[in-house]
């Protein structure tokens, strides 16, 4: 899979909807690497995945696509 920037279909990090008991599961480049329950998290996990500007990318749909739910929203559906 070829990651382009501005293909928000490639995005190579997906924050996905809660499951109900809140939190969001969220992978990079279609691997897991945790559950977040804030933008902290998300930040921590895109940090230790080695983007260390990650804080930055949340709002960039080149980079980060939030699927199902809103963005930044953690609590449970």
């Amino acid at each position: 899979m070829s990651t382009r920037a501005g293909d928000t279909a490639a995005a190579p990090v997906a924050v996905h909807p809660s499951k109900g008991t809140g939190g969001r599961r969220v992978t990079v480049r279609g691997q897991i690497v945790g559950l977040a329950h804030s933008d902290a998290d998300v930040v921590e996990f895109l940090r230790l995945a080695g983007l260390p500007d990650a804080e930055g990318l949340l709002d960039d749909p080149a980079w980060v696509k939030w699927r199902g739910g809103g963005a930044h929203q953690y609590e449970a559906a």
